[in-house]
């Protein structure tokens, strides 16, 4: 089994869907999508555009070779890190605030 067939085979699996669900989206039959898993028929571009919207994502993600549950698990990181860094920046904000507030309490009086 190619790269490719085994990340379609692990993007369907993660869907949980069955080799005749896929076929049927794709208007093809069950074992001509089969061998699209198992590498034994090479897609064209036009296939391979229509299984990646299937499983929502771009082309380039579909063809990238790397793992795409650690590159989620980074991305999921770093939107928790910006989401972290981002309530800091808004406490820091309140705090200047409130220092401003007392510096000008103080020399009034």
């Amino acid at each position: 089994m190619n790269a490719l067939g085994k990340r379609i085979r692990l993007l369907r699996h993660q869907k949980g869907w069955s080799q005749e669900d896929v076929a049927k989206r794709l208007d093809i039959s069950i074992p001509a999508f089969s061998k699209i898993e198992t590498g034994i028929t090479d897609v064209n571009l036009s296939r391979l555009n229509q299984i990646s919207k299937l499983f929502g994502m771009s082309l380039v993600q579909l063809l990238s070779t790397s793992d795409s549950e650690q590159e989620r698990q980074i991305q999921d990181e770093l939107n928790e890190l910006n989401d972290k860094l981002q309530a800091r920046e808004t406490e820091v904000i309140e705090l200047q605030k409130k220092v401003i507030e007392l510096y000008e309490k103080l020399h009034k009086k």
